[in-house]
C-alpha cells in the first residue's frame, strides 16, 4: 500500500482553514508531516529538507557556511565526511554545527584559510529507522587574480581594414563578466560594425577615422569577490585614405568553414559568428534540416549571436551562419551535439506501508550518454548492506513484499554518467496507525448555487483507510452516482443546489480502527447584474451616467468597482460613483472608452460593460451626425497578373471623421452575386494595392466607416479577369478508408472554383503500401472528391497523395497521408472472461485482449452482452432481452452496471472493429447476491371495526431476494394533525393479512409498511384509516342543545346586565356628592376667577375640590411604579382605581382587577384584547 494524499483541487471561499497537504515534494522525496498535535506518535526515517549546492563556490573573506537540514521523527543526528573519510569536527577549534541541525559553519574570518577547507563533503542525517544522505557538496573559493602585466604596442591601421583587439582576461573562479569602457568609464558604443564577442575581444568589421582613441579598455567583474580588473588601455590610430577598397565578408570567428560545439541539456546555446568585410556584413542564421525552436530562440550582438534556450536533444544538427554585403556572401557550418546530464523519468518517492504490505521503489532517469543506476540502504551500497529478505533489486526498480517494520530504511538512488550526477532519498516507513483525519472540524464551506462543491478530507492511516461520506446523520453513504469520490478523501458536489446546504461527515476506516470529522456546506445565490451600464454617446462638454444594479445573496456584502478600458478610473473629480451609477462630468475626448462595471463578493464576481463614444458638440444649425455616405468614382489601374491598384473618391463623412475603408470583390465566373472580404486601409487612403489570384473575374466595392457606423457600398469597378495559372494548393482533408474488405476509399475536399486558377481542374491520386516496396501507383480524375482502389489486401497502411492539377500546369507536390485498406470482421473471440460480483447491482468483467493481427480493422473496443436467464426466486425460464455495453479503445475490463439482485446472469465478450464485431467468447455464468426489495406492490385496510382494523397487502412486485419478514409501523392522528406514539410490529413473510386490535375508537391511524430480505429492509409503502365511531354516544351527542342559544339564557343575562348598569350609575353619583364640604354656597357666591365652569367637550367639573385630587390625570400620575395606591387618594374614584377596561365587578358589584394608571384611550395590552366578549367586560367597556 502506497500512501499518498492528493492536494485539494480548489479553494472555496477566503475563510476557511487551509487543507494539509500530507506528503510534500523537499528535494526530491516526499515526507510525511510532523505536526505535533496530529502526529504525536508517528515515527519516520530522516528526510534531508535544505543543504548547500552541488558546486559551493564560497566567498574566502567570509565564514563558511555548509547547510544540512533534516527532519525525523525521532529527531536525526548529523555526521560528515570530507573527501570520502569521516570529517571529526569535535578536533577542529574552528568548525561549529548548529544546535539540531547538520549545518557547519567554518570560521575562517578569525583566523584559517579558506583554501584548508577546499574538498568534498558530504552530510548524513541517521535515526533509529534510517539514514538519509546529502548530495556531494564540493567547497571551492572563488578567485579573482590580477592581470597579468604586459606592454600593449600603439594599433595603427589604414581606414576600412578590420580589427580585433585581445582581452584576455586572468582566469577566475568563477569566470568574470568581460566589458570594454574609456577612461571616463563610460561604455564602448557598439553596433553591427564594432561589438565585442563571446570571449571577450572587441572585433572591428572595418574601422573608420573615429575609431581613432588611446583608451581601449577591457574590464573584468568578478561577482563573487565584488571586485573588477582592468587592463593596460590599447591605443588605435586610423589613417584615412583617399580610396579604401571594399571586399566581401571574411569570418573574423569561429575559423575555417565548420566547426564543434557540444552542449548539455538544459543550458542556453550560445553560437557565434563575427565576420569582417566592406561595407559592413549582415549575419543571418539557419538551421539545416530544420527549422529554429519557436519561443527558445533569441538573438544577440546585433544577430552575430544566435542563443537557445532550454536547449534538448532535438536542437542537435548542423547550424549555419551566414555573412553576407552588397560583394558577396560566406558561410560558416557548426555542428551542435547536445549532451545531458542524469535527469528525472520518475523519481523514487517515500513509501509508508503497513505490515505484511507490498509496495515498490522505482528509479529512473535519462541522459546522454545512458546514465548507470545504483542503490543505496541508509548510504550504504546495496551490495553491502544488511540483507531484508523482503526486499528484491530489479534494476531501476526495488519489489518490496510483505514488509516487516524491521524493513524501515531509507534508500538512495544515484543515478550518473560523465556529465554529472542525480541523487534522491526515499523512505520505507512501516507503520501500523488506525486512522486520523487531518481537516479541521466543523469547517465551513460557502459555494455559490451551480457551481461545484468539494469538502476536504484529509486523511493519514497504515494501512490506507477507506472513506465515505454521510449527509445530515443520514444512515446511508453518499453515492458516487450523485458525487465524485476523490482518492484524496475530497468529496465533490458538481453541482451544488440549495438542498445541497447541510452537514457533511467523513468516516476514516481501516482494520485499526475509525475516524470521523464533521464540515459543513452553505449554498449561496449568485451575484447577478440585473440592469447593466448601456452604449452611449455623447458630446463634449456634456455629462453622461452609466447604471450598473446588482443582485446577490442576502449574507454576501458586494463591492462594485468601474474601470475604463481594464483598468483604474483616471484621479478625476470628474467621475463619481455614487450607488448604482457611474457619473462623468465635463466629457472631453480622452474619456472615450469602455467602461465596465465589477461586482464582487468573497465568492464570486461579474462584470458588464458599455462603451462611451465622444462626438464634437452639436454646432448651429446642429450638423448630422450619421454613417459616411458611399465612395464613388471607383478606378482600376496597374493591372499585373497577381495584382491591380484600386482608387476611389471618398463620400461625405457627415460629421465623423472616415476611420478606414473596406474593400470587397466579387468572383462573376465562379460566384457570380457573393461579395467576399478583401482588404481594409486607414481613413486617409484613398488607393490600395491588391493581391489577385489567377483566372478570377473580378469587381470590386469599397464602402467606408467612422465611430457611427459602415457606409453603404459604393458601386461596382469595372471587371478584371486575371490570367490562368497552375493551383497553387492541393485538395484537404485527404483520407484513405475501406469500404470493403477488398478496397480502399480515397477522399478529398476538392477546391472550389477560386482556389483552381485556371481552367481544366483534375487531380492525380497516387498510392502505394506503406510497408512495401511497391512504386506509386498514379491515376488522374476529373473534379470528383473521391476514387475507389479494388483488390487491396484487407486492412494494409497506405501512403496516398491527391495533387491538383489544370491547363496551365501541376500544384505543388503534396505531401503523403496514411490510410488503410478495408476492414474485415475480427477472426478471434477474447478469451480468459471471468467476473467478479461487486455488489447486488454490479459486477466486473475481465477478458484478455485479442491479437492485434486478428482484429483486422481498427480496433474500436470491446462489447459485452448479458442478459438475465432467470431469477434466483422464481426459477422461470422466460428469455430476457440481451443487453449490451461497449468499452471504446483497448479496454480488458468493464463495470456492468444495473443488474438486478438474486438472478443469473449470462455474458460473452467479442472484440469490435470499423466492419463489426467478431466472435463470442463463451458464455460466462454468475449470479447476484440479494439486494433490499422493493415496496410491497399494494395495502388496503380493510372491515374496520370500533377498536381493530385488518390490513390487506400484496408482496413486493421485485422481492430482489428471499423475504424475511415484514415491518409494519404506525401511530394515531389527532384532530390537530399530531401524531401519537410510533408502534413497531414484525409479521411474517408468508402473511398478505394481518388484524391489528385494541385500537382506539374513532382514531385515525397512519401506517408505514414495508418488507425486508437478508440484505436489508426495501422501501416502504403508507396509508391511513379511521376506526368506526360508537353509534349510541353519536345519539346521545346529537340530542344535546346548545344553552347559548336558549330564550332563558339570553333573558337572564340581560337581566345581569340592566342590574350591573344601575349599580355604576349609583356609584358615579355619589362620587359626585363626595368632593364638596360645607361652605360650598359662600364660595359660589364669590366665585375664584380659577374655578372654571364644567367644560362640554372634555366632561371636567368646576366645583371647589382638593387640586391634586381633581385636575385633570397625568399619566401614571396616580399611579406609584409598584402599582399600588396610597392610602391619602381618595378611594371613592373609580378613576383612581385604573380604566374601566381594567377593573371587573363580581355578580354581586363588588370591585376587582389591577390597580392601573393608564390613560383612558390607551389600548388593551396582553391577553385583554383577546377576551371572550362577555356581558360584564362589554360594561366595563362602556364605562
Amino acid at each position: 500500500m502506497q500512501l499518498k494524499i492528493m492536494p485539494k483541487k480548489k479553494r472555496l471561499s477566503a475563510g476557511r482553514a487551509p487543507l494539509m497537504l500530507f506528503l510534500c515534494q523537499m528535494i526530491s522525496a516526499l515526507e510525511v508531516p510532523l505536526d505535533p498535535k496530529l502526529l504525536e506518535d508517528l515515527v519516520q526515517p530522516p528526510t534531508i529538507t535544505q543543504q548547500s549546492p552541488k558546486d559551493y563556490i564560497i566567498d574566502p573573506r567570509e565564514n563558511i557556511v555548509i547547510q544540512c537540514e533534516a527532519k525525523g521523527k525521532p529527531p536525526p543526528s548529523f555526521s560528515w565526511t570530507r573527501n570520502g573519510t569521516h570529517f571529526d569536527i569535535d578536533k577542529d577549534p574552528l568548525v561549529t554545527m548548529k544546535p539540531g541541525s547538520g549545518t557547519l559553519t567554518i570560521n575562517i574570518m578569525s583566523e584559517g584559510k579558506a583554501e584548508t577547507y577546499e574538498g568534498v563533503y558530504q552530510c548524513t542525517a541517521r535515526n533509529e529507522r534510517g539514514a538519509a544522505i546529502s548530495n556531494n557538496i564540493v567547497i571551492r573559493p572563488s578567485r579573482s587574480p590580477l592581470w597579468t602585466k604586459e606592454k600593449l604596442e600603439p594599433i595603427t591601421l589604414r581606414n576600412g581594414q578590420s580589427l580585433v583587439l585581445p582581452c584576455r582576461p586572468p582566469v577566475g573562479l568563477p569566470p568574470p563578466i568581460i566589458f570594454w569602457m574609456d577612461n571616463s568609464f563610460q561604455r564602448l558604443p557598439q553596433s553591427e560594425r564594432v561589438s565585442q564577442g563571446l570571449n571577450g575581444d572587441l572585433y572591428f568589421s572595418n574601422v573608420l577615422p573615429e575609431d581613432t582613441r588611446e583608451d581601449y579598455i577591457c574590464y573584468a567583474r568578478f561577482n563573487h569577490t565584488q571586485t573588477i580588473q582592468q587592463k593596460q588601455p590599447i591605443s588605435v590610430k586610423v589613417i584615412s585614405a583617399k580610396s579604401h577598397r571594399q571586399r566581401p565578408p571574411t569570418f573574423l570567428t569561429p575559423d575555417g568553414n565548420t566547426s564543434r560545439k557540444e552542449e548539455l541539456r538544459g543550458n542556453v546555446l550560445s553560437l557565434e559568428c563575427i565576420a569582417e568585410g566592406l561595407p559592413t556584413p549582415i549575419i543571418y542564421w539557419i538551421k539545416e534540416d530544420g527549422t529554429l525552436p519557436v519561443n527558445r530562440t533569441f538573438y544577440r550582438n546585433f544577430k552575430k549571436t544566435l542563443q537557445i534556450v532550454q536547449v534538448t536533444e532535438a536542437d542537435s544538427g548542423n547550424y549555419q551562419c551566414i555573412a553576407k554585403n552588397s560583394l558577396g556572401a560566406i558561410h560558416h557550418t557548426i555542428s551542435v551535439t547536445v549532451k545531458a546530464a542524469p535527469y528525472w523519468i520518475i523519481a523514487p518517492q517515500n513509501l509508508v506501508l503497513s505490515p505484511e504490505e507490498d509496495g515498490t521503489l522505482i528509479c529512473r532517469a535519462n541522459g546522454n550518454p545512458k546514465p548507470r543506476i545504483s542503490w543505496l540502504s541508509n548510504g550504504v551500497p546495496i551490495e553491502i548492506a544488511p540483507d531484508d529478505p523482503s526486499r528484491k533489486i530489479d534494476g531501476d526498480t526495488i519489489i518490496f513484499s510483505k514488509v516487516q517494520e524491521r524493513s524501515s530504511a531509507v534508500y538512495q538512488c544515484n543515478a550518473s554518467n560523465e556529465y554529472g550526477y542525480l541523487l534522491a532519498n526515499a523512505f520505507v516507513n512501516v507503520l501500523a496507525e488506525p486512522p486520523r483525519i487531518l481537516t479541521s472540524a466543523n469547517t465551513l464551506y460557502q459555494v455559490i448555487a451551480n457551481r461545484p462543491a468539494l469538502l476536504d478530507c484529509a486523511f493519514f492511516g497504515s494501512p490506507l483507510p477507506v472513506i465515505e461520506w454521510f449527509k445530515d446523520a443520514k444512515g446511508s453513504a453518499l453515492r458516487e452516482d450523485i458525487y465524485v469520490l476523490h482518492e484524496n478523501g475530497t468529496l465533490e458536489i458538481p453541482v451544488a443546489q440549495k438542498d445541497s446546504t447541510g452537514t457533511y461527515t467523513c468516516v476514516a476506516r481501516n482494520k485499526l480502527g475509525m475516524a470521523k470529522n464533521d464540515v459543513h456546506l452553505e449554498i449561496k445565490d449568485p451575484t447577478r447584474i440585473i440592469k447593466q451600464p448601456e452604449y452611449a454617446v455623447v458630446q463634449r462638454g456634456s455629462t453622461v451616467s452609466f447604471e450598473c444594479k446588482v443582485k446577490h445573496d442576502h449574507t454576501l456584502i458586494p463591492t462594485v468597482t468601474w474601470l475604463k478600458d481594464h483598468g483604474e478610473l483616471p484621479n478625476d473629480g470628474r467621475f463619481t460613483v455614487d450607488k448604482d451609477y457611474l457619473v462623468v462630468a465635463d466629457v472631453n475626448d480622452d474619456d472615450g472608452g469602455t467602461y465596465t462595471c465589477v461586482a464582487n463578493t468573497t465568492l464570486d464576481n461579474v462584470s458588464a460593460s458599455a462603451v462611451l463614444s465622444v462626438v464634437a458638440p452639436t454646432p448651429t444649425p446642429a450638423p448630422i451626425y450619421d454613417v459616411p455616405n458611399p465612395p464613388f468614382d471607383l478606378e482600376l489601374t496597374d493591372q499585373l497578373d497577381r495584382s491591380v491598384q484600386l482608387s476611389w473618391t471618398p463620400g461625405d463623412d457627415n460629421n465623423s471623421p472616415i476611420t478606414k475603408f473596406i474593400i470587397e470583390y466579387e468572383d462573376a465566373m465562379h460566384e457570380p452575386g457573393l461579395w467576399h472580404h478583401q482588404a481594409e486601409v486607414p481613413g486617409t487612403q484613398t488607393t490600395a494595392q491588391l493581391k489577385l489570384s489567377p483566372y478570377v473575374n473580378y469587381s470590386f466595392r469599397v464602402m467606408a466607416e467612422n465611430n457611427l457606423g459602415r457606409s453603404l457600398p459604393s458601386e461596382a469597378s469595372e471587371q478584371y479577369l486575371t490570367k490562368a495559372a497552375e493551383p497553387d494548393k492541393n485538395p484537404t482533408a485527404v483520407e484513405g478508408l475501406g469500404s470493403e474488405p477488398d478496397n480502399l476509399v480515397i477522399t478529398w475536399k476538392p477546391l472550389n472554383g477560386f482556389e483552381s486558377n485556371g481552367p481544366g481542374l483534375q487531380y492525380k491520386v497516387s498510392w502505394r503500401q506503406k510497408d512495401g516496396d511497391d512504386e506509386w501507383t498514379s491515376v488522374v480524375v476529373a473534379n470528383v472528391s473521391k476514387y475507389i482502389v479494388s483488390g487491396t489486401p484487407t486492412f494494409v497502411p497506405y501512403l496516398i497523395k491527391v495533387q491538383a492539377l489544370n491547363d496551365a500546369g501541376f500544384a505543388p507536390e503534396p505531401a503523403a497521408v496514411m490510410g488503410h485498406s478495408g476492414e474485415d470482421l475480427p477472426m478471434v473471440a477474447p478469451g480468459n472472461v471471468h467476473v467478479n460480483v461487486v455488489n447486488s447491482t454490479l459486477a466486473e468483467v475481465h477478458w484478455d485482449p485479442v491479437p492485434l493481427k486478428s482484429i483486422r480493422g481498427h480496433l474500436q473496443g470491446y462489447r459485452i452482452y448479458y442478459w438475465k436467464t432467470q431469477s434466483s426466486l422464481t426459477r422461470n425460464r422466460r428469455h430476457i432481452e440481451k443487453k449490451i455495453l461497449t468499452f471504446q479503445g483497448s479496454k480488458t475490463h468493464g463495470m456492468l452496471p444495473g443488474l438486478e439482485p438474486f438472478s443469473h446472469y449470462t455474458l460473452n465478450v467479442r472484440v469490435v472493429n470499423g466492419k463489426g464485431e467478431g466472435p463470442a467468447s463463451p458464455d460466462k455464468v454468475f449470479n447476484t447476491p440479494e439486494g433490499v426489495p422493493s415496496a410491497p406492490s399494494s395495502l388496503k385496510i380493510v372491515n374496520p371495526t370500533l377498536d381493530s382494523l385488518t390490513l390487506e397487502w400484496e408482496p413486493p412486485s421485485h422481492p430482489n431476494g428471499i423475504l424475511t419478514e415484514y415491518t409494519l409501523k404506525y401511530q394515531p392522528i389527532n384532530s390537530t394533525h399530531e401524531l401519537g406514539p410510533l408502534v413497531d410490529l414484525k409479521i411474517p413473510a408468508n402473511k398478505t393479512r394481518w388484524i391489528l386490535k385494541n385500537l382506539n375508537i374513532s382514531t385515525r391511524y397512519k401506517f408505514y409498511f414495508y418488507a425486508q430480505t437478508a440484505a436489508g429492509s426495501g422501501s416502504q409503502i403508507t396509508e391511513e384509516a379511521i376506526t368506526t365511531v360508537d353509534e349510541g354516544k353519536l345519539a346521545m351527542a346529537s340530542r344535546q342543545v346548545d344553552i347559548a342559544t336558549q330564550g332563558w339564557f339570553i333573558g337572564l343575562m340581560c337581566a345581569v346586565a340592566l342590574l350591573i348598569l344601575i349599580l355604576l350609575i349609583v356609584c358615579f353619583i355619589r362620587r359626585n356628592k363626595g368632593g364638596k364640604y360645607p361652605v360650598k354656597e359662600k364660595e359660589d357666591a364669590h366665585a375664584d376667577p380659577e374655578i372654571q365652569p364644567m367644560k362640554e367637550d372634555d366632561g371636567t367639573f368646576g366645583e371647589y375640590s382638593d387640586a391634586e385630587d381633581h385636575k385633570p390625570l397625568k399619566k401614571g400620575s396616580r399611579t406609584p411604579s409598584d402599582r399600588t395606591v396610597k392610602k391619602e387618594d381618595s378611594d371613592d374614584s373609580l378613576v383612581d382605581y385604573g380604566e374601566g377596561v381594567n377593573g371587573q365587578f363580581n355578580e354581586d358589584g363588588s370591585f376587582i382587577g389591577q390597580y392601573s394608571g393608564k390613560k383612558e384611550k390607551e389600548p388593551a395590552e396582553g391577553n385583554e384584547s383577546s377576551e371572550a366578549p362577555s356581558p360584564v367586560n362589554a360594561m366595563n367597556s362602556f364605562v
